[in-house]
């Protein structure tokens, strides 16, 4: 299987038509010119040595060249294959709050997506942490089981949204315990809930629970997403309304997470634009003793833009050499 790292770069095989296009248009115009001048054919006779077909060799050649360029800047990577590797590290369960108070715009573009964001940079710093997700709103449940395949905890977050659970509202509580149940068996100590919300709890007593997990040796922290002045929630292309057609407001409830993280043991932070909060929570669980895993994970891709850089390198040459003169002898003559 093909995969492009930096699949960006591909944008710019959009100029291989506007390429060829172009050509095409300067070969009429001087098409035109020649026919200005006289006789299309007399004027061919004067220059014998100018070959039309070769031209158009030589940028067919150019976009080949230009192609295989392209993909090589695209960094094509193969060989993707499942590998055991032994880990050193912490295990981080993040509990991400997918109800409809988080497509609220305090944050851009919304609550969800700048967490999303967050969590995505986190995976590129862990060296060696195994990391697991746990989606909740009305209901809680793992989207992605504890690992340390940071390009599979990748695949999944791109995957979530507001419509990953069925079930609307903000059983923190049971997303908590779900992620207790989730570390590993060879996990005992550098145990993390890493719990993202705006923390309007409806469902449960999430302090309690907490409370509860804490009391294995899991620590648990709460980062806080929204303001505390409220914040309108868009929905299908208009503001949410209750059942009376009053704007529904999302707050976040600081209260209510500082209260979680003091019962679990760990830190209560207010994301921010800048700094979501993950970081310094991350820099808490680093002074945890850590420990060694067994982990399957997919080894590194086999990098293969050099055999295209070779390739465009080569029809480059070739362009060159071809010129647009016919050959002044032919062979067997």
């Amino acid at each position: 299987m093909l995969y492009f790292a930096s699949a960006r770069f591909l944008w710019l095989l959009l100029l291989v038509p506007v390429i060829l296009l172009a050509y095409g248009f300067v070969r009429y115009r001087r098409a035109g010119r020649i026919r200005a001048i006289g006789d299309e054919r007399l004027v061919r006779e004067l220059m014998p040595s100018w070959s039309g077909s070769k031209g158009w060799v030589r940028i067919i050649l150019f976009c080949l060249a230009f192609t295989c360029f392209v993909f090589g800047l695209a960094r094509p990577l193969m060989g993707a294959k499942l590998a055991e590797r032994e880990t050193k590290g912490a295990e981080i369960m993040i509990c991400l709050d997918v109800s409809n108070s988080m497509l609220a715009q305090d944050y851009s573009p919304d609550r969800l997506s700048r967490a999303k964001l967050a969590i995505s940079r986190l995976t590129d710093k862990l060296e060696g942490d195994r990391i697991g997700l746990v989606i909740f709103a009305g209901t809680s449940f793992v989207q992605l089981p504890i690992t340390a395949d940071y390009v599979s905890a990748k695949m999944f977050l791109n995957n979530i949204s507001t419509e990953s659970v069925p079930v609307q509202g903000t059983a923190i509580g049971e997303a908590i315990k779900t992620a207790a149940k989730s570390f590993s068996a060879q996990s005992e100590k550098s145990r993390a809930i890493i719990v993202i919300t705006d923390g309007e709890n409806h469902e449960d007593d999430a302090v309690d629970a907490a409370r509860v997990v804490a009391e294995t040796g899991v620590k648990v922290f709460t980062i806080g997403v929204g303001s505390l002045r409220g914040q309108p929630i868009p929905y299908q292309g208009e503001l949410m309304k209750d059942k009376d057609g009053n704007i529904v407001v999302t707050r976040l409830d600081e209260t209510t997470l500082q209260k979680i993280a003091a019962e679990g043991n760990g830190a209560y932070i207010h994301a921010g634009n800048e700094e979501f909060g993950l970081n310094p929570i991350i820099d808490e669980i680093r002074k945890l003793e850590d420990e060694r895993f067994n982990s399957v994970v997919f080894e590194v891709y086999d990098e293969q833009y050099m055999y295209f850089f070779a390739a465009a390198l080569l029809l480059f040459v070739i362009e060159m050499l071809v010129g647009e003169r016919r050959p002044k002898k032919r062979m067997f003559e």
